[in-house]
């Protein structure tokens, strides 16, 4: 729970601070107070709004209690005491995503799967989790394009890069980077026995052009001639591209495109996220543990969920939650998981920034 009498005090200071002339001859420290100043003052406003409803809600009950009140009334009091408990549970929400809405970047990412242990299990899963993803962005409203991948005879893929586009993209999928684990009977499997199969998930941050400047003398540019599973994707031109940054021994390829140029564009995209990944893990752990987003002990390689289709069953273990929901989850209802890692996440920032 976030600690509204420390947003207030902050508040007040900066309004002393403000309030002073002497603020003025340092222009960028003013811009810098304003900013957060106005910030402050719209959580405040909703918190002086929860406040209000925690009140008439008060009210409410006490009327409620009150055995020589009329019972019509009390049936009223019902029915507000359900309305402002729906109320303060969505306001409460609000003033939580605002206070983290300004260390939380709202950023498009790119999402690299790649099969891992289980062979053609592994890589049939990983088209499953691209649907699940598809669907997911699909309710809300985000923009998903694939990048690159390569496909295998019956349908899997052994490895798949895709963009998200959209508003609070990074903010939700972040906790997706992991090994994510199946345990069913393969559909090649005759013998009906359960299987265990990994897929890695990696989630970047796309960065924006200003967040990093390649130099074109930096990178060497391959190209060849695609090809793919069962003659899919099979040119007779050199259409597909390689990228190499040699600084950093960055090495990017894309194909799925029949035009150079766009599986060029592509590739870059895919280029410039990982550079950026290796930047900031160089300049700053936490930003690291920010990236590769592990409630625990932050390793990629690190088992995040498991879905186990005999039992229903998908456990994320990093937060100790299980669902029997797997239906509907791998049909795109990833929310009660994101949201409950968001809030795990959170609830340790608290504890760090003094929130609590």
């Amino acid at each position: 729970m976030i600690n509204f009498d420390k947003l207030r005090e902050e508040y007040k200071e900066l309004s002393l601070k403000l309030s002073n002339p002497d603020i003025f001859s340092d222009r960028p420290q003013y811009v810098m107070l304003s900013k957060r100043f106005a910030f402050l003052e719209k959580i405040l406003t909703l918190i002086d709004q929860r406040d209000k409803y925690l009140k008439d809600k008060s009210q409410s009950i006490e009327l409620l209690k009150n055995p020589h009140e009329d019972e019509e009334l009390k049936v009223m009091a019902r029915q507000e005491i359900e309305t402002l408990t729906q109320a303060l549970e969505q306001i409460e929400e609000d003033i939580e995503n605002k206070v983290f809405s300004a260390s939380e970047p709202d950023r498009d990412v790119i999402i690299e799967m790649r099969a891992a242990a289980g062979g053609e299990e592994s890589a049939l899963f990983a088209g499953t989790l691209f649907e699940m993803y598809s669907k997911f962005a699909e309710a809300k409203g985000w923009k998903i394009e694939v990048l690159n991948s390569h496909s295998t005879e019956i349908g899997g893929f052994k490895e798949l890069i895709f963009s998200v586009k959209g508003d609070g993209v990074f903010t939700q999928l972040r906790y997706e980077s992991g090994v994510h684990r199946v345990q069913r009977v393969p559909a090649t499997e005759s013998g009906g026995r359960i299987h265990t199969s990994t897929v890695t998930v990696a989630v970047l941050m796309e960065p924006d052009e200003v967040d990093l400047k390649i130099n074109p003398d930096d990178l060497k540019i391959d190209t060849y001639r695609s090809s793919g599973a069962g003659g899919q994707h099979v040119n007779t031109t050199d259409s597909a591209v390689r990228i190499t940054h040699i600084p950093t021994n960055t090495v990017v390829a894309c194909q799925d495109e029949r035009s150079q140029i766009k599986n060029r564009e592509k590739a870059m995209r895919v280029l410039k996220a990982r550079i950026l990944e290796k930047v900031q893990t160089e300049e700053n752990t936490k930003v690291v543990e920010l990236r590769r987003v592990q409630i625990g002990t932050g390793e990629r390689s690190e088992k995040i969920r498991t879905y186990n289709y005999p039992e229903r069953r998908v456990t994320d273990h990093r937060i100790n939650l299980t669902l029997y929901r797997l239906e509907e989850i791998i049909g795109g209802d990833l929310d009660e998981i994101i949201k409950a890692l968001i809030k795990a996440d959170r609830e340790k920032q608290y504890e760090s920034q003094g929130l609590v």
